[in-house]
């Protein structure tokens, strides 16, 4: 199906100066919208009290200019108005919680079945709108038309920042429209997710011209696609030139090790990107060489995956020397590859010889571990209090009478209760930034630097995983600063210990 090169245009045909006879028709067309919108699976009385609304606000606009704000009141009204209009042309059933929703920055419709022509009257209605920040549109099939419809848009809307268009079957000419619009950076958007679309070789080039000229764009998600060594090449050299780009995800695609290996070669001058995922992409052990030789120069990446690559033993050791010298990376991911506790040791001893070492988590959960390892990740932790490595279980404890470590939270509770301290007055001295909100990182330092509370790295790890059962990456202990100290703990858990204690 052709479709029309200008959204703007459309918008303009579908509102045409009203003529005599236009109003005297107005209640009968308004009449015909109703019933339209009746279908809709949501309740038609909040369809209708929209649709009240924005009259009422039409003729706010027209009669009274005290209105607070009158042209946001009129494009709210235009874009209800036009929604059902374009609904009515391309013949679709209008979605309701899009039109209770486009005064709010946040849209989801997700899994909504709406195809190409759903997907452009919604474009239609956006492409003047001032409100919505946040859209998403996974899973509705819009095929590579709808992606040109939102492209379309996009060029026109000023408000619009992230967007979220992943498994929808957009195809080459997809991935031609969305990369042309990120070459002329005539977007406002800075996130976008174009997971599983079916991207393959021929697009890679789209993206990496795309995207060595941008200057707008920090988040991409181009995982679980068809990019091979060709668009790692490619990906490589942008990486290379691209200053914008903060978070890059390539998971679930076939870089392979040249891919990887180029990729590397683009990272070691990048001074921007602080996120890559390169997950279940088989780099093996000559992606993770050339991945630990950009780290020895790279000086902005914080959080690296490579989970499921193949990696072993080999490939660890090698990838540790830049684990020597790099004092940026916080986060290393390597679980589910073929290392035994060797490679975890090389890991773990990396950190050791760094005393520039920011590393805060290395997650190896797959590994078995040995004594002799805890015992080492013991000694490391004292000089790097900040760390935290995920790994499997320890050999031989299974056999044995797993060694019993209080409940921390119990710890904390006792200590409060000799020195006569609230819950407010113990996270108030650790919050260093006063902000209420402590970075799991400084949280666990803080807790392995101070003596007066007794408890291991073995607790520290189980205590932050109570207080961040969200995983948000801080604790967040702004509920209590309305609470008199040691009146209410922080969570339920020690309301429970008090009831259970004699």
């Amino acid at each position: 199906m052709a479709v029309n090169s200008s959204l703007t245009e459309e918008k303009k045909q579908m509102n045409p100066p009203l003529t005599d006879s236009d109003v005297e028709n107005e209640s009968q067309k308004d009449a015909d919208l109703d019933e339209e919108t009746s279908e809709i699976n949501e309740s038609p009385e909040s369809v209708s009290s929209a649709d009240a609304s924005a009259e009422k606000a039409t003729q706010g606009f027209d009669s009274d200019l005290e209105v607070e704000d009158p042209e946001k009141a009129f494009v709210g009204v235009m874009g209800t108005k036009l929604y059902l209009e374009a609904c009515r042309l391309m013949e679709v059933v209008p979605v309701s919680h899009f039109i209770q929703n486009l005064d709010k920055p946040y849209i989801n419709l997700n899994h909504h079945c709406l195809g190409p022509k759903g997907v452009k009257a919604i474009a239609i209605a956006l492409v003047s709108n001032a409100t919505v920040t946040h859209l998403e549109l996974e899973d509705n099939c819009i095929l590579a038309e709808g992606a040109i419809c939102i492209a379309e848009m996009l060029r026109e809307n000023s408000s619009l920042q992230e967007l979220n268009i992943s498994n929808n079957h957009l195809e080459t000419a997809g991935a031609e429209a969305i990369a042309s619009l990120l070459l002329d950076n005539m977007s406002y958007l800075h996130a976008i997710q174009l997971s599983g679309n079916n991207f393959g070789e021929e697009t890679a080039p789209y993206f990496a011209e795309a995207l060595s000229g941008n200057y707008q764009l920090k988040e991409l998600d181009l995982s679980h696609n068809e990019f091979s060594e060709k668009a790692g090449q490619l990906l490589g050299q942008m990486l290379a030139s691209n200053t914008t780009l903060e978070i890059l995800d390539l998971s679930w695609n076939h870089l392979r090790r040249k891919g990887t290996v180029a990729l590397g070669r683009g990272l070691r001058g990048n001074d921007a990107l602080k996120i890559l995922n390169l997950s279940w992409n088989g780099i093996g052990n000559e992606g993770a060489v050339a991945l630990g030789d950009a780290l020895k120069v790279n000086n902005a990446l914080v959080h690296l995956d490579i989970s499921n690559n193949q990696i072993n033993n080999e490939g660890a050791k090698k990838f540790c020397r830049s684990l020597e010298i790099n004092g940026n990376l916080k986060i290393l991911k390597m679980a589910s590859n073929p290392l035994t506790v060797e490679g975890a040791t090389a890991l773990v001893m990396s950190v050791r010889k760094n005393p520039k070492s920011m590393m805060e988590e290395i997650n190896i959960s797959n590994v078995l571990v040995n004594e002799t390892f805890i015992k080492l990740l013991d000694l490391v932790c004292r000089t790097h209090p900040q760390l935290d490595v995920i790994h499997g279980e320890v050999e031989g404890c299974i056999a044995k009478i797993p060694k019993q470590h209080p409940n921390p939270m119990k710890v904390i509770q006792n200590y409060l209760k000799e020195h006569n301290l609230g819950l407010w007055d113990f996270f108030r001295n650790i919050d260093k930034d006063g902000n209420m909100k402590i970075p799991v990182a400084a949280f666990r330092r803080a807790m392995m630097q101070q003596s007066r509370i007794p408890l291991d790295r073995v607790q520290i790890r189980e205590l932050v995983h109570k207080l961040d059962q969200n995983r948000t990456g801080f604790v967040d202990y702004s509920h209590l600063k309305e609470q008199k100290p040691a009146q209410k703990p922080v969570e339920g858990e020690i309301e429970e210990e008090k009831k259970e204690e004699p």
